[in-house]
């Protein structure tokens, strides 16, 4: 950085790496549905390439398969298309359209889906968080901290995701 930059350039410079990240996510996702539907034979050794983690840059490719570029929102981040990537597709653009109309970050979306889940209803979008609070050990919190890091994701987001899988899992073994 500049020495003597002004507050104003640093803001400015700071919104352009953000938007630079958001779309590098979704080049990355790009890159990769691309190369496993025409260079299969030689997939892994061009992900390989790339020096990010497996799992990261499955996720990617995911959330971008999920969202042809017509359907991606400009205001919104990748990760608040991939909070709702798993939802049917009027699910997915309902939630991405309340997301835009109340400018919730990513957190808030992730929330206000939850409460919809348990069949809460978030007031004005502000407030959707529901707070929970859980005693756990520094040792199994900073396992799961790198077990995040690993997937490209934060904790609270590796956290909701793995307990949803584990889950749907055992609630279908009982059915």
């Amino acid at each position: 950085m500049p020495t003597g930059l002004s507050f104003e350039d640093w803001e400015r410079a700071g919104r352009q790496l953000s938007s630079l990240v958001n779309s590098s996510t979704w080049w990355l996702g790009d890159w990769l549905v691309y190369g496993k539907e025409h260079y299969t034979d030689r997939y892994q050794r061009g992900i390989r390439s790339a020096g990010l983690q497996y799992q990261t840059l499955r996720n990617y490719a995911w959330v971008s398969r999920r969202f042809a570029f017509e359907r991606r929102r400009p205001a919104l981040s990748f990760q608040h298309h991939a909070e709702v990537a798993s939802l049917p597709v009027d699910e997915q653009e309902t939630w991405l359209d309340r997301a835009e109309q109340n400018k919730w970050t990513t957190k808030q979306l992730r929330s206000a889906i939850s409460l919809a889940r348990e069949g809460e209803k978030p007031n004005d979008g502000r407030e959707v968080e529901a707070k929970r609070q859980l005693s756990v050990p520094d040792s199994r919190v900073q396992c799961w901290h790198k077990a995040a890091q690993q997937a490209g994701t934060d904790l609270e987001h590796w956290m909701l995701t793995t307990l949803d899988n584990a889950a749907e899992r055992i609630l279908a073994e009982q059915r």
